[in-house]
């Protein structure tokens, strides 16, 4: 099975020089679902963003469906964002938007030609699905965090990705939304999106994944499918892995 990201030995170092990722090369399977565990400040989230693109590595290389994303030209960059779509554990919605405008973003970038009308009932349909039903020409700073998180998994669905990145999606939610985004997700998966997320949920990780890779100090401690990790790490593991059962 071809693989559709490949990461090849990528370091990663922050603005003062300390290296958060080390040597980590990883093979994520196309329509497969990929849990990122370990213990935080691990570096699980900056391996997430390091997949997604959205960071640059050190050294090393990161590659989708063959090729490497550093070295894209515009047009196959733009088709690799509209294939992929990341939800930040802190949301991230501009704050000097309205929820309309920050959801009919997208859709103007990657569907230049859509119309306003078009863009409207496609964020009304997508907001439906996730069940936000209150005003959307209010600021990010008027809602919850949980609220928040709606939005945000909201504008990931906005151009039907085929790859999905969730870093901590259903976290700071009540049970009956994170229960729908999760439901959400399960439709993904039978649409045989690929999906790649973090979690320190137990439930959430044995409900979803086919894959789970472990990271400890920027570096994969694991790799393996799901049933083969979670008979090889004890509960007193998970615990230090601030793993909720």
């Amino acid at each position: 099975m071809e693989n559709i990201i490949e990461l090849d030995n990528i370091h990663f170092s922050d603005h003062e020089g300390r290296e958060i990722v080390q040597g980590v090369s990883i093979n994520y399977k196309p329509g497969k679902t990929t849990a990122i565990i370990g213990p935080s400040g691990g570096g699980k989230s900056t391996v997430l963003k390091l997949s997604a693109g959205l960071l640059q590595p050190s050294r090393g290389a990161v590659f989708y469906k063959g090729q490497n994303v550093a070295l894209m030209n515009r047009s196959e960059n733009l088709e690799f964002r509209r294939e992929g779509a990341f939800v930040f554990q802190d949301s991230a919605l501009w704050a000097n938007m309205d929820l309309f405008q920050i959801l009919e973003l997208p859709l103007k970038i990657h569907y230049p030609k859509m119309d306003k009308q078009q863009r409207k009932e496609r964020i009304d349909s997508i907001t439906s699905e996730v069940g936000y039903k209150k005003s959307l020409l209010v600021r990010p700073s008027t809602l919850s965090m949980g609220e928040q998180k709606l939005i945000a998994y909201a504008r990931a669905m906005l151009c039907n990705p085929s790859l999905l990145f969730l870093d901590e999606w259903t976290e700071s939610m009540d049970e009956t939304s994170a229960e729908r985004l999760v439901n959400l997700v399960k439709k993904k998966q039978s649409q045989g999106a690929t999906i790649l997320f973090v979690s320190h949920d137990m439930r959430i990780i044995k409900d979803l994944s086919d894959f789970v890779i472990v990271i400890s100090d920027g570096k994969v401690v694991m790799n393996s499918p799901k049933d083969h990790i979670m008979g090889n790490l004890s509960l007193n593991d998970f615990i230090k892995m601030g793993i909720e059962s």
